[in-house]
């Protein structure tokens, strides 16, 4: 029965499907990581009229919602999240130069690298594919960034936040120390600083002046877009 089940969801002609019916299709797609059928339902929407945006929305980030998810609630685990990701990005290949194109309204830009000493990155990188699925322009910085990596990624990139991650707790101290540079700088206010990573709870962000803690990715795009509401909140706010 197995072979006779697997043998007809190879066989779903996508193109066969109303636009609903695809679009569930993609998120049943994004979950099991399947980076052609993924490309395959973009293009047919675009197709059919779907903007970029709309897709990136509709099929893309609600289907790494849904991974996200389950993640966090230990039903997946990081080999099948990978899977996903690398899923959406296949979609995000085709989008990426439409909504260029486009100037599509970007939610915020976060900065977001491993911190000196640490060369682990599956968390980080899950976290940059899901903020740049949730709207978020990402600079990845990748690994073993020192403080004046971040503050020169800071200056040339001038994100809304910053995101550090660090898997092991001798690593994790180090970011106390960037914070403490942003602070020494007067620049601790102009970011959103969110921190993660195994070792890393939330009593160790408050004790290092952090605003956000991510136990993991999806948590991560949570708070991410929290904080940038109540950022844009008050700068309209200080605007009136």
């Amino acid at each position: 029965m197995a072979d006779d089940t697997s043998l007809t969801e190879d066989q779903i002609d996508l193109a066969a499907l109303n636009d609903d019916d695809l679009v569930a299709q993609m998120h049943d797609d994004i979950y099991d990581g399947l980076a052609d059928e993924i490309s395959e339902g973009v293009r047919i929407l675009l197709d059919r009229g779907w903007e970029a945006q709309k897709i990136l929305n509709a099929a893309l980030v609600e289907g790494m919602r849904i991974v996200g998810i389950d993640f966090r609630d230990g039903i997946l685990f990081v080999p099948e999240v990978l899977m996903s990701a690398n899923a959406m990005k296949a979609g995000m290949a085709v989008l990426q130069p439409l909504l260029s194109a486009s100037n599509a309204p970007r939610i915020g830009k976060i900065v977001i690298g491993t911190v000196k000493g640490d060369i682990h990155d599956i968390g980080k990188n899950l976290v940059a594919m899901m903020m740049e699925g949730a709207g978020f322009e990402v600079v990845d910085l990748g690994i073993n960034q020192s403080v004046d990596d971040y503050l020169a990624a800071l200056e040339e990139h001038k994100p809304d936040i910053l995101g550090m991650s660090a898997l092991l707790t001798t690593t994790m101290p180090y970011m106390k120390a960037v914070i403490d540079a942003l602070t020494e700088k007067g620049l601790r206010s102009d970011y959103i600083v969110l921190v993660g990573g195994a070792p890393v709870n939330q009593e160790f962000a408050d004790a290092i002046g952090a605003d956000g803690y991510g136990r993991d990715a999806a948590t991560a795009v949570e708070i991410a877009l929290e904080q940038m509401s109540h950022r844009q909140g008050s700068i309209i706010a200080a605007d009136v």
